[in-house]
């Protein structure tokens, strides 16, 4: 399975600084830690929101570097519409649970393309209130 292409690193520095608000609604920010570095990062992803769950699809596969962290660290913190959830239980998932998940122009985009990768499911909770201080980011 191919990689990201070349400029997906710039791409996600711009990106990363508009996702987890509330427009566009699509777009979150992964918010997780080196499995040996220690590093935190910060990663832009489309989710699907379920009242319970986030579905990520992968479409560079399962071993990117910020799957194979939050599933190490088993979860991460997502931003989304300008609220942080904690994320646990990092599972994956089939395109048919995404299809699921989804509605109206998202579902009809799942269907109609494979998704390599499959989903990473995440259960979701709201985080805990913290300064930004406190939280490092």
């Amino acid at each position: 399975m191919a990689g990201p292409p070349a400029g997906a690193k710039q791409f996600n520095k711009v990106a990363v600084r508009l996702a987890g608000h509330r427009f566009p609604p699509i777009w979150a920010v992964v918010r997780h830690r080196g499995r040996s570095s220690g590093k935190d990062y910060a990663t832009p992803v489309a989710v699907i929101a379920t009242p319970s769950t986030f579905l990520i699809g992968l479409p560079w596969g399962r071993r990117t570097d910020w799957v194979r962290n939050v599933r190490a660290a088993g979860g991460c913190t997502i931003r989304w519409k300008g609220h942080e959830f904690l994320c646990t239980e990092p599972t994956f998932v089939d395109q048919g649970v995404a299809v699921e998940a989804a509605h109206g122009l998202t579902r009809r985009m799942i269907r109609s393309r494979e998704m390599a990768g499959g989903f990473l499911q995440l259960t979701r909770a709201p985080a805990p209130e913290r300064s930004a201080m406190q939280s490092g980011w």
